[in-house]
């Protein structure tokens, strides 16, 4: 399969919007639930031009099929603040590719660490990816739930 991996345009904060609400849902989650964490997941321009953050889409064929974002939290450290694929495409190893992209671009940066606090669901994904949980870390949405908190090194500090 052929994709696309770039910068993704604030234009198209409501399709990666949209991609990071279905691809949560995906996990069976109830209405509700959704509604908790649409504020969360929510991509917005304005949020897409703060420096702090990377946005960087995937498209096949012209169509956008998953997105992540890096947030800076400081000199050493990024956070993958999002990673989601639609979910036509779950399994298909586009989260690897994303995933892959987003190491790359967090080492063309010069940071030396990554942190993840990830969906329940998609633990073993970063554990795969050989990302090692840390701790774990309340929701911004629901207190009260815990979500696993990953690292993983960059490269060997200065």
């Amino acid at each position: 399969m052929e994709y696309e991996v770039r910068k993704a345009c604030p234009e198209n904060a409501s399709v990666l919007s949209a991609i990071a609400f279905e691809s949560k849902a995906y996990w069976g989650y109830s209405e509700e639930f959704m509604e908790a964490c649409r504020d969360e997941i929510e991509v917005t321009k304005e949020k897409m031009l703060q420096k702090r953050f990377q946005f960087v889409s995937m498209s096949i064929g012209g169509k956008i099929v998953g997105f992540y974002s890096l947030e800076r939290i400081s000199e050493e450290a990024v956070e993958l603040e999002a990673l989601f694929v639609a979910p036509g495409f779950i399994g298909k190893r586009i989260g690897r590719a994303l995933f892959e992209s987003a190491v790359e671009t967090a080492v063309s940066g010069g940071f030396e660490e990554m942190l993840i606090v990830s969906d329940p669901n998609a633990a073993g994904f970063y554990k795969a990816a050989g990302c090692e949980q840390v701790g774990d870390e309340e929701s911004e949405s629901i207190p009260g739930r815990m979500l696993p908190l990953f690292r993983i090194g960059l490269r060997s500090p200065k």
